[in-house]
């Protein structure tokens, strides 16, 4: 049971470390003030836990904070486009047939590796899209490399650094409504 307790401790210190990463207030604040100033839509995408966290992000920052967002996270919309362009490009091609040049890209990557997600920022970077990124692992990883403002955590365990990206995406969501607390009807 002390074990237990320890390793909760330990872990949860860690979360409240990786929260408050250095200058991540500060991004939080500049990722809403892009957000305010978008006169297209926010997109966002990411692979497994990541497309989640899209999702979900999507439908709150439409619900909740009046922005229109989307994902792409339909199984129907993801196998065609994988049957039709191939895993490394579904996302690229995604952005091609969706994204307008006044949109904000939200690209989200533990590792900042995925090729699908390296891609799409190449393509929305090419366009002069917007591009946000939220990733973990090596600070020189390629999405960062790619983006406009990058939200990193370091880390390498993927459920910090997936349950820290939707922390601070909510964040800035409730920033962006200007409270925690709201009715969601």
């Amino acid at each position: 049971m002390e074990q237990d307790k320890k390793f909760l401790s330990e872990y949860f210190d860690t979360y409240s470390e990786a929260l408050k990463g250095k200058d991540i207030f500060e991004k939080i604040v500049a990722f809403k003030k892009m957000v305010e100033s978008c006169s297209g839509k926010l997109i966002f995408a990411g692979n497994g836990a990541s497309a989640s966290i899209s999702s979900h992000c999507a439908l709150d920052y439409t619900k909740q904070g009046g922005v229109r967002s989307e994902c792409f996270s339909s199984d129907a919309f993801i196998t065609a486009f994988v049957n039709d362009f191939g895993y490394d490009h579904w996302l690229a091609k995604a952005m091609e047939h969706h994204a307008d040049a006044d949109d904000i890209v939200i690209l989200i990557s533990s590792s900042g590796k995925s090729p699908n997600v390296v891609n799409a920022a190449k393509y929305c970077r090419s366009r002069g899209m917007r591009v946000v990124t939220l990733t973990g692992f090596a600070d020189d990883n390629p999405l960062k490399q790619l983006g406009d403002l990058n939200l990193w955590i370091d880390s390498k365990s993927y459920n910090i650094i997936e349950c820290t990206h939707m922390f601070w995406l909510m964040a800035a969501c409730d920033l962006l409504i200007g409270k925690a607390e709201y009715p969601v009807s």
